[in-house]
């Protein structure tokens, strides 16, 4: 079992969870002109907090993930809410091919969890319809207190290179703001502070 399946089914427990992708949301609707006629993939998507928060303003929604606990939950909830335009895909986009595209990506929180951030990032622009949009929200630069010793990831990111990768790839209108800020007690029992950003692209053609 990853990591991932054994916090699924405590995942819509934990409050922070829950009042980080509210700001997400909230985030992603200032900068982002969503409508309903829009085709959307949550990547990472969890147990699709964000795109129930969002699906009001979205059409079809897709949500990706590569925990097999996550999906399972997420497929649970869109059958007991009667949603009809909404579905989980257990897949691993890192080393899976997709063909699906979609008038906006979103994540929060998964960025850092991704080997090759540049590659995904690419993978992202190439399964975006022209005209369409990006959404990342994930970690300022931290200190690795965040989740501590053993972790395999990425300690946060550097707007500016972030946006400088973006911008590589082609987006453009790339939009930014720290949308929340996380309070986490960490392994010596004190509590930090982690700001998350919300940086949103858009692909012209």
């Amino acid at each position: 079992m990853s990591d991932f399946d054994s916090k699924a089914s405590d995942w819509d427990k934990n409050p922070n969870n829950i009042s980080r992708t509210k700001a997400v949301a909230a985030s992603i609707r200032r900068q982002i002109p969503l409508n309903e006629g829009m085709t959307a993939m949550e990547y990472g998507a969890g147990t699709a907090l964000l795109s129930f928060a969002l699906k009001e303003n979205l059409g079809e929604i897709t949500l990706i993930d590569n925990s097999t606990e996550m999906t399972r939950i997420s497929t649970e909830k869109i059958s007991h809410s009667g949603i009809t335009d909404m579905k989980a895909l257990f897949l691993d986009l890192e080393n899976q091919n997709h063909h699906e595209k979609y008038d906006i990506i979103y994540s929060q929180m998964v960025m850092h969890h991704v080997d090759n951030v540049y590659a995904m990032l690419d993978k992202f622009y190439q399964l975006i319809k022209p005209s369409g949009y990006l959404a990342v929200a994930d970690l300022h630069p931290e200190d690795g207190s965040f989740h501590g010793e053993g972790f395999k990831g990425h300690l946060g990111f550097d707007l500016k290179e972030f946006i400088l990768k973006l911008k590589m790839i082609g987006f453009t209108d790339i939009k930014h703001e720290i949308c929340y800020l996380i309070n986490k007690q960490i392994s010596d029992g004190t509590t930090k502070e982690y700001p998350v950003f919300l940086v949103s692209a858009f692909k012209e053609r």
